[in-house]
């Protein structure tokens, strides 16, 4: 396994960005797997994303619901729904952007997760689905 530094710091962590950009909007995705608090003798994998939306267009936007698709590669689909983000249904200005940090826990230590966000322009109240891009959710000891 390829030793990673932060200040001089090893961790076990694999940061992978990836992005989408639908009607305007741009979706970033960072993830990361979070060792320090997996438990893989207990089948507990846990992984940490950071997402950037940023509105590049001309129109105000609100985000307004979440749509995720969750696969745990030997477990069943789960599908999360529910109103904005970590509690918060931003408004971005042209130019703006808003970011939030989550996470996921699988059984498998191998999965993925895509989905979108309902958003709506402030002026005439039309709503879309801007992707979330594909992300991969891998424990790095199964890389080797």
């Amino acid at each position: 396994m390829k030793k990673y530094y932060i200040n001089s710091f090893p961790v076990k962590k694999i940061l992978i960005m990836v992005t989408d950009i639908t009607e305007d909007v741009k979706v970033s995705v960072e993830t990361a797997y979070r060792a320090d608090y997996s438990d893989p003798t207990q089948n507990h994998f846990v992984f940490t994303y950071r997402i950037t939306i940023e509105n590049q267009g001309n129109k105000t936007v609100q985000l307004k619901l979440r749509h995720w698709e969750i696969f745990d590669t030997t477990y069943p689909l789960k599908e999360v729904d529910g109103e904005g983000v970590t509690g918060k249904q931003p408004i971005l200005e042209p130019g703006q952007s808003h970011q939030y940090v989550s996470g996921c826990n699988l059984k498998s230590g191998v999965g993925k997760m895509v989905g979108y966000y309902t958003m709506e322009r402030i002026i005439d109240g039309h709503q879309f689905n801007v992707n979330i891009p594909e992300f991969v959710l891998i424990n790095p000891i199964k890389l080797n």
